[in-house]
């Protein structure tokens, strides 16, 4: 028999997740490199967090995003990666209908919040690059903390109508899911009714905050090229480059593969099945920025560096 076979009796409010499917004979061995991730993704954010906190150098509105991003990638990590060790280690398929759709709300709407975050991030640097005498005219703290409350109350906003919706769609009553955590296109597909509706929701809003966060990242981008390359200094060229790249590299992390889960889902006949929902890659995107970012603000900021020897 396979393991992980799917349970039959599975409740309207009990669903089950089979982790990886295609891969479940991986699970123990895919959980070591996930695990690997969520460890450091918890011991870079808490570091980065305390660091921050400690040293009034760091009260930076940069800082301060970092921050904002730090937190949302430790409760986005949290929130699926111990029921995937779970299901990969101990087969603990079970999750409460409650438990889903509070993990899926919890998912998908901190997704949203780092993407805005990402964008604020992306502003800062066109300020401190392109207009860095008004840099902290600009960027005040109550700024700071506007553009953060409006992250926020953008994935609110967002998510809050699609978590309603699958709320009152009733559930098939074998409620099996083929993923490693409760993804919303995977719960609509559950639905008894039609679920035309959730899904055309869903994946506007997706479509929205990829495309129109991209499109005011790659602008900030753009003024921000042009404006380094038009300094006369090479060390300041260099400078400003360092400081641009790594917040940049944290965008390829976080969109390449948000895109490529996107087409995967829409292009899924023509892979194999443990890609073909992009489960796979759907787990990493989830798991890599969280555990990345703050290695690559850690390894490439001067500051950060510097903060840390002091606390050494």
């Amino acid at each position: 028999t396979m393991p992980h076979s799917h349970p039959t009796n599975t409740s309207l409010s009990e669903l089950h997740l089979t982790g990886i499917p295609g891969l479940q004979h991986l699970h123990h061995w895919i959980s070591i490199p996930f695990c690997i991730m969520y460890l450091v993704a918890l011991a870079g954010n808490s570091t980065l967090l305390c660091m921050i906190k400690a040293d009034p150098s760091l009260h930076l509105p940069m800082f301060l995003f970092l921050s904002m991003l730090a937190v949302i990638d430790l409760v986005m990590s949290t929130s699926i990666t111990p029921k995937m060790l779970g299901i990969f280690w101990f087969q603990s398929t079970a999750i409460s209908l409650d438990a889903c759709l509070t993990q899926m709300y919890f998912v998908h709407a901190f997704s949203v919040m780092e993407s805005g975050v990402l964008v604020a991030m992306a502003f800062d640097r066109y300020v401190a690059i392109c207009n860095p005498l008004r840099y902290s005219s600009i960027l005040t703290s109550p700024v700071v903390a506007a553009l953060g409350l409006a992250t926020l109350l953008r994935a609110v906003v967002f998510m809050s109508p699609l978590t309603f919706q699958i709320c009152r769609l009733p559930l098939c009553s074998l409620a099996v899911m083929d993923h490693s955590y409760c993804e919303h296109m995977a719960m609509l597909k559950l639905a008894c009714r039609d679920a035309a509706f959730s899904n055309t929701y869903s994946l506007s809003v997706s479509t929205y905050v990829v495309s129109f966060d991209s499109l005011l990242i790659a602008l900030s981008y753009t003024l921000i090229l042009r404006a380094v390359l038009s300094l006369s200094s090479p060390q300041a060229c260099k400078k400003a480059f360092s400081t641009s790249s790594s917040h940049f590299c944290i965008m390829v992390l976080f969109y390449i593969p948000g895109l490529l889960f996107m087409y995967m889902e829409r292009y899924h006949q023509q892979l194999p099945h443990h890609v073909r929902g992009g489960d796979l890659l759907a787990d990493l995107y989830l798991l890599i920025p969280p555990a990345f970012n703050p290695l690559i603000y850690g390894i490439r900021m001067k500051q950060i560096h510097d903060g840390v020897r002091r606390a050494i």
